[in-house]
């Protein structure tokens, strides 16, 4: 699995104007199933990401985890982490889960960062979504298990 990783202030989604996921301080995850994935790369990659420590500490170092400050998640799936740039112009997504693999890991993977004790909010696997977001920092980090 692959993901996105990017420190927020705020993060919202939105699908046809309609709220559907918004989270505070925290984490916002755009997640990609590629093929070949299992619920064993999905429990990595969440534990991973929970206990990353990209947050800042009393001396302003980053030495936090998602887990230690109580921030929340707002996981999104994103097929196009799957894109392949190497030839041409036009992005190929051919080695992404197929859409129902996609959506099962997706799912799975947003519930087990829920499992570990964070608040987490969800996009809506296949939908057109309008994602804003503060980047904080701007901290973005690139994640692949």
């Amino acid at each position: 699995m692959r993901a996105l990783v990017q420190r927020v202030s705020h993060a919202s989604v939105h699908v046809q104007s309609e709220l559907i996921g918004k989270i505070d301080a925290g984490l916002l995850v755009l997640v990609c199933a590629m093929q070949g994935d299992t619920e064993q790369q999905a429990d990595k990659l969440a534990a991973k990401i929970a206990k990353l420590r990209i947050f800042k500490d009393d001396a302003d170092k980053m030495n936090l985890s998602l887990l230690q400050t109580g921030g929340a998640a707002l996981v999104v799936s994103q097929f196009t982490l799957a894109a392949d740039t190497r030839s041409g112009n036009r992005p190929g997504f051919s080695t992404a889960a197929a859409p129902e693999t996609g959506e099962r890991l997706y799912t799975y993977f947003a519930d087990q960062i829920a499992a570990l004790g964070i608040q987490t909010e969800r996009g809506q696997f296949g939908a057109d979504m309008q994602v804003a977001l503060q980047n904080d920092g701007p901290v973005t980090i690139w994640l692949e298990v």
